[in-house]
């Protein structure tokens, strides 16, 4: 049987003006689908969150929902924070990608699970551009290559927390820094990838095979 996954995009109070967030998420779907997945892709981050049952993993492409500042963009519905942790406990995958590490502020579980968040005005990333990606060998299956170049940002000094097992890295500013990771967290299994700007990130193959080997990870137990 498929694996059936929800992929959530930033809109309204998720978007913001740097990421296309559909575009991105078109790009995880694909990947996904090339591999067999059954693919569900939906705009609505709380809505889906309140309605995981039947889902192996939910994939997260989504921007900051407090970035303005405003209470107005704050409080998720509480049957969506329910649903998320109530998913999680049963042992859903998750899949986070590049600025979900800032997203999903409203929801007690969401960082703690990742294992990392974005500090606004600490964490930071140099211009996009072309990049190198190391991937631990023993980490992932044989079709990822252990070195393949990108063009995307560099997130750098994301906050930690917890435990996690570090699948690739890149050059940040001085110093290496986590391109993804994977770890589990309450019943559930969590990979992150912080790659993913926009669609040309995708266009490597490297990448691509990586993000279908930490959705499989994700599943690897239900």
């Amino acid at each position: 049987m498929a694996h059936r996954a929800l992929v959530l995009t930033g809109s309204g109070r998720y978007a913001d003006p740097w990421h296309p967030f559909a575009e991105v998420g078109a790009e995880v779907a694909d990947i996904l689908r090339h591999r067999d997945w059954d693919v569900a892709v939906s705009d609505d981050v709380d809505q889906g969150m309140a309605n995981l049952d039947g889902y192996d993993l939910v994939a997260v492409c989504a921007g900051d929902p407090w970035r303005g500042g405003s209470s107005l963009t704050r409080g998720a519905p509480p049957s969506s924070v329910a649903g998320f942790a109530a998913a999680l406990e049963r042992g859903i995958g998750v899949l986070a990608v590049h600025s979900a590490v800032s997203s999903l502020r409203d929801y007690p579980e969401w960082a703690p699970a990742l294992g990392a968040i974005w500090l606004p005005e600490l964490s930071f990333h140099p211009e996009a551009g072309e990049m190198t990606v190391q991937v631990e060998p023993d980490a992932v299956p044989a079709e990822v290559p252990t070195t393949f170049h990108t063009h995307d940002e560099r997130y750098c000094a994301l906050q930690r927390l917890g435990q996690r097992t570090v699948v690739a890295w890149h050059e940040g500013d001085g110093a290496k820094e986590a391109a993804a990771w994977v770890r589990e967290y309450g019943g559930g299994r969590i990979a992150v990838d912080v790659l993913g700007h926009d669609a040309r990130a995708f266009e490597a193959s490297g990448h691509r095979t990586l993000v279908a080997a930490l959705a499989a990870w994700a599943v690897a137990g239900s």
